[in-house]
């Protein structure tokens, strides 16, 4: 049986889910990628709330929405989001994603502005 490429970032989507989860202390920095543009969230799984989010689909988003210097730059904005509301280390979750390309450059983006993971 063949898979789509859907089919197995979702197989490998679950099978990270298993291991990495968010708390209080550590929420998880979780990641979504559509063609156009990319969102990041900061999730706290015990409480079920978001306590950061940040996309390149905000109207006035100063790069084009879903290239790695937007990728970037949106790393950097749920960083200092997260800062903001008094989160220092998070817990990375590339929901599936291999980590190249605008993965990878949001991660970088926020551990630029200090988030630690």
């Amino acid at each position: 049986m063949s898979l789509s490429m859907q089919q197995t970032r979702e197989r490998r989507k679950k099978r990270i889910r298993k291991k990495v989860s968010g708390t209080t202390e550590r929420p998880r920095l979780t990641v979504f990628r559509s063609l156009k543009h990319i969102y990041a969230q900061v999730v706290d799984d015990v409480r079920s709330v978001t306590l950061a989010s940040a996309s390149s689909a905000v109207d006035k988003f100063p790069e084009s929405g879903g290239r790695i210097k937007g990728a970037e730059l949106v790393g950097k904005m749920v960083a200092e989001k997260a800062m903001g509301a008094g989160i220092k280390s998070v817990v990375f979750d590339r929901n599936g994603y291999i980590y190249h390309g605008r993965i990878k450059a949001l991660a970088e983006g926020a551990r630029a502005q200090g988030l630690n993971f």
